[in-house]
């Protein structure tokens, strides 16, 4: 018996001593284990920027196809303001962007010059349309399918219905110029100004009827969606280009060029072009944007 007890004993004071040593090490983990995790969280702290643009850009799918591969790369995160090109350069000249991608050369062109912009660059391109329902009431797709002043001027003296940006947006400055190159002016009920970003006015056209000038790229990203067609194109006046700017950091000291000017070299790089070339590619069977970054 008292063999029995000296040998339970013995096994008790193992099994305790056991358990001590696993206690001990397991408190000896845990900092190194916490220090790890708070590592990472740093690691993983991300710098962002504000990236002001065009509602053509975001509508279309290209920025959701671009940002992500971007931040991966970079560890940048970028967030976007989707307005029309007007109000994309107010907010530059307010200092409430990092960086700017639209589309209205001489306007960015302008604001470079003024100080506002550090310096533009061409990104990519694609062109304009004029789309319609699909029955074409005025019969545009006949008389001018590739004359961009004709079928506006078949419009207004037809008064079929048109929905205009009305927003400032690249889109709307281009829409004007066409209307003052045949110096009209367009009024009366068959001219709507909506005040929308592209994506409302398709829908708007949609449902009215009507007519609108778009880019190509948001038409083709919502297509499926609509009753409308493509009834003008192939103009040499319907070219669409896109430029990115570095804001000025002195108009908010809250700018980061820094990080701007990445997003820039990495939009102009082979890699930022070989992804803009191939977006819309598996889908439509042609890109929506053709990079052309000098």
């Amino acid at each position: 018996m008292l063999k029995f007890k000296n040998l339970r004993s013995s096994l008790l004071l193992i099994c305790l001593l056991i358990v001590t040593v696993i206690s001990g090490c397991s408190t000896k983990m845990n900092p190194t284990t916490t220090t790890i995790h708070n590592e990472t969280n740093v690691t993983e702290k991300q710098s962002s920027i504000i990236l002001s643009t065009t509602t053509s850009t975001e509508n279309s799918g290209l920025l959701d196809f671009l940002l992500p591969v971007f931040s991966e790369d970079t560890g940048i995160e970028v967030k976007v303001v989707a307005v029309g090109t007007g109000q994309a350069l107010k907010m530059g000249e307010d200092g409430e962007a990092d960086l700017l991608l639209v589309h209205s050369k001489t306007s960015e062109e302008k604001f470079v010059e003024e100080g506002h912009g550090i310096e533009r660059f061409d990104v990519m391109y694609n062109d304009f349309v004029l789309v319609g329902p699909k029955a074409d009431p005025l019969n545009i797709t006949k008389e001018a399918p590739s004359d961009i002043l004709n079928a506006f001027s078949i419009i207004q003296e037809k008064q079929g219905i048109f929905i205009s940006r009305g927003d400032d947006s690249g889109t709307h400055k281009v829409e004007l110029k066409l209307w003052s190159d045949m110096n009209i002016e367009p009024t009366g009920n068959w001219y709507v100004s909506a005040g929308q970003g592209m994506g409302a006015v398709l829908q708007m056209a949609d449902e009215l009827m009507g007519y609108t000038l778009t880019d190509r790229a948001t038409y083709l990203s919502m297509k499926n969606t609509l009753e409308l067609d493509i009834i003008v194109e192939g103009d040499k006046k319907l070219f669409n280009q896109y430029g990115i700017i570095a804001v000025n950091p002195e108009k908010n000291d809250k700018i980061d060029l820094e990080a701007a000017e990445k997003f820039i070299d990495w939009i102009l790089s082979q890699k930022g072009q070989s992804l803009i070339e191939s977006f819309g590619k598996d889908i439509f069977g042609q890109s929506l944007f053709i990079p052309n970054a000098k």
